[in-house]
């Protein structure tokens, strides 16, 4: 069985979609201004969290000035302030904030991963390189971490993803708080990306995502543990 260190490493070192490498290598050398002092990450992100988590937290893609610049998923943007805010009032996150990879934080039970795992223009994969980031390597993610038994989607192309993963032909649509039962006894949860796109407009509040938290609780039995 290949180790979490090499399984990082091939991520890393991945050259696979030149339209993705170009962007997250030109968006590291322009950088933003509010970051201008600092060394950009711009490689493919690799999966963070607890190696024996029971569950995974999905979403589509790092953040072009967030995880490219940072070197963790869902660290230094909006997105990641909501969902690290999350996973520590469910319990899953030591701290509640998440700024580097140097920064103290750890996860209990849970990991954090995206389907494509370099940041894409407009944050818009195409077709062909999600593709190819699930056979590379999200499908070897869902294999390889059998334990999970509670899978969270945030947003539609993780929860499709996820779907196809399990062959499951019970099909329930996409909206905030859906769930699925998928084979071998383990759920999938929705919830709305928290994008600034959701998050500001209202979309998405903290209450509906600390809402899909508490259900994962539930379902792993963890109300009085964790």
């Amino acid at each position: 069985m290949q180790s979490a260190a090499s399984f990082e490493h091939e991520i890393h070192a991945c050259t696979a979609c030149p339209r993705l490498r170009k962007h997250c290598l030109e968006v590291a050398r322009t950088k933003r201004r509010a970051y201008e002092v600092q060394t950009y990450w711009g490689k493919p992100v690799a999966p963070f969290g607890d190696p024996q988590a029971r569950l995974l937290v999905v979403g589509l893609a790092p953040g072009a000035h967030g995880a490219n610049r940072t070197g963790r998923i869902f660290t230094g943007d909006r997105s990641g302030d909501w969902l690290y805010r999350a996973l520590h009032r469910a319990g899953f996150a030591n701290q509640a904030t998440s700024t580097s990879r140097t920064d103290g934080l750890a996860l209990s039970r849970a990991r954090v991963t995206c389907v494509v795992k370099c940041a894409p223009p407009d944050n818009k994969p195409s077709r062909q390189e999600i593709h190819t980031c699930i056979d590379r390597f999200f499908d070897r993610e869902i294999a390889s971490h059998p334990e999970v038994q509670v899978y969270i989607a945030l947003g539609r192309l993780a929860w499709d993803s996820i779907r196809k993963q399990f062959k499951t032909n019970h099909r329930v649509t996409f909206k905030h708080g859906a769930e699925q039962t998928l084979p071998g006894g383990k759920t999938l949860l929705a919830s709305y990306h928290p994008s600034q796109q959701n998050t500001f407009t209202g979309r998405l509040t903290e209450p509906m995502f600390d809402s899909v938290f508490e259900r994962a609780r539930e379902l792993l039995n963890l109300l009085k543990d964790i």
